[in-house]
C-alpha cells in the first residue's frame, strides 16, 4: 500500500473543500432556474446530490434540451460571479496554510472545480490565490467531462509530471463525486472533508479512504508514516 509520504501530487477541490460555499451554489442554481422559467425547488435535490459535478452536466440532466441547459448554465455562472463579486466567497479556515504546508513538504498541489473557467478565475482572484498553485483545472481543461469521471485527476497527473504513478496521487474533496473521481483514477489516497456538501457515510460509500474534519488536517496526515 502506498505510504502517505509517497504522495507527490495533491488535487484539491475548491467549493466546500478549500473555499467556503455558504449555500452559494444553491442560490446561483435558483437564479438560473428562474431565468429559464423552471421551478428551483424541482431540481434542488438533484443539485445537492451531484455537488462536485460539472455544472453543465447537471443542467443537461435537469432540462434535457441542450439550448436550455446552456442558457441555464450561463445564468448560473453569472449569478455565482455576482455573489463572488459581492464579497460572498472566502477561504475555509486553514485552507491556504494547508496548501502552503503541502508545497513545503515537496508535494505539487492542484486546485480543481466543477465550475467553468471564468467562475474559477473569479474565485481565485477574490481570494488572492492566482499564484498559490502551479495548476488549476476545470472540466473544459480535461476534455469537457467533470467529476465523477477521472479526467481532471489524470490531466493533473499528465500536465504536472509530479508523480511517477497514479498511486502517488491524493484526491481531496467534500462530495461523493470527488471521491469517485479519485477512485476511478487509481489515486493512492482519496480523502473526504466534512466542510461541504456530503457526510461521512456518503463519502465512505463513494470510496473515501479517509474522512477529515477539514483540509487543514491533510498536511499532518500526509506527513505520517503509511497505513
Amino acid at each position: 500500500m502506498t505510504l502517505h509520504q509517497d504522495i507527490r501530487l495533491v488535487i484539491l477541490d475548491m467549493a466546500g473543500t478549500t473555499v467556503a460555499d455558504g449555500g452559494l451554489v444553491e442560490r446561483a442554481f435558483a437564479a438560473a432556474a428562474r431565468h429559464v422559467g423552471a421551478d428551483p425547488a424541482a431540481g434542488i435535490d438533484h443539485v445537492r446530490a451531484t455537488m462536485g459535478e460539472s455544472k453543465i452536466s447537471v443542467f443537461r440532466h435537469l432540462f434535457g434540451d441542450e439550448t436550455k441547459a446552456q442558457e441555464a448554465n450561463g445564468a448560473f455562472e453569472a449569478a455565482y460571479a455576482d455573489l463572488v463579486g459581492a464579497g460572498e466567497v472566502a477561504a475555509l479556515p486553514g485552507a491556504r496554510e494547508a496548501v502552503e504546508e503541502l508545497t513545503a513538504q515537496g508535494r505539487t498541489v492542484v486546485l480543481s472545480t466543477g465550475f467553468a473557467r471564468p467562475t474559477q478565475d473569479a474565485i481565485l482572484a477574490a481570494l488572492g490565490w492566482q499564484d498559490l498553485v502551479p495548476l488549476t483545472l476545470c472540466p473544459a481543461d480535461a476534455g469537457g467531462r467533470g467529476r465523477p469521471y477521472p479526467d481532471m485527476v489524470l490531466t493533473a497527473f499528465l500536465r504536472t509530471g509530479a508523480a511517477d504513478a497514479v498511486g502517488q496521487i491524493a484526491v481531496v474533496g467534500d462530495t461523493s463525486y470527488d471521491m469517485l473521481s479519485g477512485v476511478r483514477a487509481g489515486a493512492g489516497l482519496v480523502a473526504g472533508v466534512l466542510t461541504g456538501a456530503h457526510d461521512t457515510q456518503a463519502l465512505r460509500s463513494a470510496g473515501a479512504t479517509h474522512v477529515l474534519d477539514s483540509v487543514a488536517e491533510l498536511p499532518r496526515l500526509l506527513a505520517k508514516e503509511g497505513t
